[in-house]
């Protein structure tokens, strides 16, 4: 597999891991993906206005003070001066009264508003603390959702889509013109915590698939099927590997072929475990036939 890791087909503006480094994430059921993304569709009346769907997309997507104005430091007046951009405020459908009582609230101290200029000033009146409120400021949250960083609207097959940088699925689903029954993200822990381990299933046989696809290969769904089946059968989505499934087998044997051997083996030894033979890996590892298929019939030949 080639390492085009990022990007994402269509939307060249947002990364999104891809190739075998993604295949690792999802195999391992990484809680946190390295370019986390999701899929928003909208509801009928929202996917066809190009104006609703711009709303519902400035609505989610995390807007910080420094998004929408210059922030400039007067050390002689010991002042913080904010220039709101006006065509920035339209845009995000907000007015600058309410720009300065979410920043007035955030900081804890008075701001006045002369028609698009915010001033504000630190208590004590020091270098330092105009440089710290200063730094302050500048990250104040007016609206949107902390998780998503960024939002592009597509319009594919009739519809406007959105893709956001950053996933937060549960904060997204109530949104007004969000279309619940279909928005995604790639998350696949986000997705079993929030919509059910049998979603988190379909989102890893979808997100392996999709992968493969990306990269022009052709896998039989019914591998990834078995892989999703083993990886979520116990309810919560489990990794493949030492601390998940491999892990977790009953035969001492099996548990010692995958990883750290010695550890396996001592540790069973201390606790006595008996290793029963049920299955492939063990069999074949003492050298007899497995239990399954021909090997689990005993023909007795009498006169």
């Amino acid at each position: 597999m080639t390492m085009r890791t990022f990007h994402y087909a269509g939307v060249a503006e947002i990364n999104v891991t891809l190739g075998l480094p993604r295949i690792i994430e999802l195999v391992d059921a990484r809680k946190n993906p390295s370019t986390p993304m999701m899929t928003i569709y909208l509801k009928e009346e929202y996917s066809n206005d190009r104006e609703k769907s711009s709303d519902v997309a400035w609505a989610i997507e995390s807007t910080h003070l420094h998004h929408i104005g210059d922030i400039t430091t007067n050390v002689s007046e010991m002042k913080i001066i904010v220039n709101i951009e006006p065509k920035a405020l339209e845009m995000r459908k907000m007015t600058p009264g309410e720009v300065a009582m979410a920043l007035e609230v955030a900081i804890g101290l008075p701001v006045e508003l002369v028609d698009h200029t915010l001033t504000t000033a630190p208590e004590e009146v020091s270098y330092r603390g105009l440089l710290q409120l200063a730094k302050k400021i500048r990250n104040v949250k007016l609206k949107g959702i902390d998780e998503i960083k960024r939002v592009v609207i597509r319009r594919e097959s009739d519809e406007y889509i959105l893709y956001t940088e950053g996933s937060a699925l549960s904060k997204i689903l109530p949104i007004p013109g969000v279309d619940p029954t279909r928005t995604r993200t790639n998350n696949i822990i986000e997705m079993a915590d929030v919509l059910g381990i049998e979603t988190a299933r379909q989102s890893i046989i979808d997100e392996i698939m999709a992968t493969l696809r990306e990269q022009g290969l052709d896998v039989d769904i019914r591998h990834i099927m078995l892989v999703a089946d083993i990886m979520t059968c116990d309810g919560e989505v489990k990794q493949i590997g030492r601390h998940g499934i491999s892990g977790e087998k009953a035969s001492v044997l099996a548990r010692a072929a995958f990883e750290v051997t010695v550890n396996h083996l001592l540790d069973s030894g201390v606790r006595g475990e008996i290793d029963e033979l049920d299955g492939v890996t063990e069999n074949v590892i003492v050298g007899q036939p497995v239990k399954l298929g021909t090997g689990n019939v005993k023909l007795v030949a009498r006169k």
